[in-house]
């Protein structure tokens, strides 16, 4: 396919399209996590009230505590499929569509909605990122207000879904008063907040805990104990029966030890580890994915380095210590 321009764009813009679309095909990241999946489920059922053909496109299973919001909008059946607009949330990187490029692509128009700071938006043909947002979820919520979508509890839960983890329960330096505010308006529509909260949060399967366990028993201190790490091996998710995406937290547990500056989760694939970072104060992580070639947020970031984790873990352990000494000047 030839190569389109890429433009930014404003959220008014992205609405014209959406509003004049019949068909959209919407792509949540791969690894889905509340804010991708809950900002693609809310667009996708805004889009069908309207009349119009919309499916949110997937190609992993769903977490376990997430699934609650999908009411028939998610497919992996997505072989010959076509649309007026397909538009990739929360995704920022192009690899991060992985099995999906040539349908994304297919898409008579494209366009990207993201808040990474290093979001890098050219494989979209209409794009806009708002550093400053909490949450793709905040952002959609503001890009529903301008295609004139009245929200209903559904739609006010999903992008609730959304603003909530991706803040960490707003405890995140991200959360602003801009963020409580499209919550307040969220709360208007009777959605049921207790009921995310316990989906969410309190519905953990005994697989996850004990691959918890086990990754916990790998953690290691670094940097003088400025910093952790921990590892999950593929024979770790065998002997737990956990899933990949039961590892969302973990890596959030590690940062919330006493004196712990930056935290690092490494997950072994086939050929390649998977990094996350978490920051707690003056760290920016995204500095060192960026090394590796990922991106992300100052205090959340990550990056995917082909090769074992025996490999990868000394080259991330000197760029964390590096990290750590430039902070301290």
């Amino acid at each position: 396919m030839e190569k389109r321009t890429s433009n930014k764009s404003s959220l008014a813009q992205i609405a014209a399209l959406l509003n004049d679309a019949g068909s959209v095909l919407i792509f949540p990241h791969l690894q889905m996590d509340g804010d991708t999946l809950g900002s693609a489920v809310a667009l996708c059922s805004a889009l069908r009230k309207q009349g119009k053909i919309a499916y949110v496109l997937i190609e992993d299973e769903i977490p376990g505590n997430l699934r609650f919001l999908d009411n028939g909008y998610c497919t992996s059946d997505y072989s010959g499929m076509e649309a007026d607009v397909c538009i990739a949330l929360d995704c920022s990187d192009w690899m991060r569509l992985e099995k999906r490029q040539e349908v994304f692509n297919n898409g008579k128009q494209t366009v990207l909605l993201d808040h990474h700071a290093t979001s890098q938006p050219s494989f979209a043909e209409y794009w806009y990122v708002d550093k400053e947002a909490s949450s793709t979820g905040e952002i959609l919520f503001m890009l529903l207000k301008e295609m004139g979508v009245v929200l209903d509890a559904e739609i006010a839960e999903a992008i609730y879904t959304a603003i909530l983890t991706d803040t960490g329960s707003f405890i995140y330096s991200n959360t602003s008063a801009s963020t409580h505010m499209t919550v307040a308006e969220l709360y208007k529509t009777g959605m049921d907040h207790n009921k995310i909260a316990v989906e969410v949060y309190q519905r953990k399967r005994l697989e996850k805990v004990k691959l918890f366990i086990a990754i916990l028993n790998t953690m290691e201190m670094i940097c003088g104990g400025k910093a952790n790490l921990a590892v999950m091996t593929q024979q770790m998710l065998t002997e737990t029966g956990a899933l990949p995406a039961e590892t969302d937290g973990l890596v959030e547990e590690l940062r919330s030890i006493d004196g712990v500056e930056i935290s690092a989760f490494l997950r072994e694939e086939e050929g390649k580890v998977r990094v996350t970072m978490r920051s707690k104060t003056k760290a920016d992580v995204s500095k060192i994915a960026l090394k590796f070639a990922g991106g992300g947020h100052t205090k959340a970031a990550g990056c995917t380095i082909p090769g074992t984790i025996e490999e990868v873990k000394p080259f991330i352990i000197e760029a964390i210590c590096e990290e750590l000494d430039s902070i301290e000047g």
